[in-house]
């Protein structure tokens, strides 16, 4: 029998959220909720698909592939249909030769939701320990010690990011351009962290350059004033 790594089979359930959201834009859905209404189903359940928050199983799936003209096989497993084992044939069922380890910790924590209810004209919202509540971690971020959620203020970033919704951080993966941040700057010396949840152009020694889609604009913060910028891993309705 073909050993499976337990965290193979963690990062298998991983990337499956990944393929979804990847089926939905191949199929010319800009957001989740666009998807869900084609679905008919709520934004929240499918969102919580997609980002990892819950699972889903194959009958879902193949309802989604349907949709989105993909294939469910591939969305689950990574591979195509045709390369998958027939699981209604018949066969040998060896004897268990699993040794019980100790318990994996990690799993199924909480994290912190920062943020507040009104943003500023470009979303900003101040960074200031606040916790609006906490959320299961999704399995992308289990192992992360230090992940945290913040709730987007605004829709400066619409379509990617509606007004309440979720964004999962992870402040240990390195960022590159293109990816979708949150950055903490302190414009003011003695000023309180603002936080802009914006998509990454570049960081160098003297700025850090964010860009905006609603309305369209690019951010520019000279380097001295960036605390730090975190890399959004997914997001979601909490």
């Amino acid at each position: 029998m073909p050993h499976v790594d337990f965290f193979d089979m963690i990062r298998v359930m991983s990337e499956k959220y990944e393929r979804l959201r990847e089926a939905r834009i191949s199929a010319g859905f800009r957001s989740a909720s666009a998807a869900a209404d084609a679905l008919g189903v709520s934004a929240s359940t499918y969102r919580a698909h997609e980002n990892g928050q819950n699972n889903f199983e194959l009958e879902e799936a193949q309802v989604y592939a349907k949709r989105f003209d993909a294939d469910a096989i591939y969305i689950m497993t990574g591979s195509p249909s045709g390369n998958v084992l027939n699981l209604s044939s018949p066969s040998r069922i060896e004897s268990p030769n699993a040794t019980i380890l100790n318990k994996l910790s990690g799993y199924g924590r909480s994290i912190p939701v920062y943020g507040q209810a009104v943003g500023g004209v470009d979303g900003e919202f101040e960074m200031n320990g606040n916790i609006l509540y906490e959320v299961m971690a999704p399995p992308v971020l289990s192992h992360v010690s230090n992940a945290y959620a913040v709730s987007v203020s605004g829709d400066s970033m619409s379509p990617r990011y509606d007004d309440g919704e979720t964004c999962f951080i992870d402040p240990t993966r390195r960022v590159k351009k293109g990816d979708y941040v949150i950055a903490q700057i302190r414009l003011e010396e003695n000023g309180p962290l603002l936080a802009f949840v914006k998509r990454f152009v570049r960081h160098n020694a003297e700025e850090l350059v964010l860009e905006q889609y609603n309305p369209p604009k690019t951010l520019k913060f000279e380097a001295g004033t960036v605390h730090s910028v975190h890399y959004i891993a997914l997001s979601g309705n909490a």
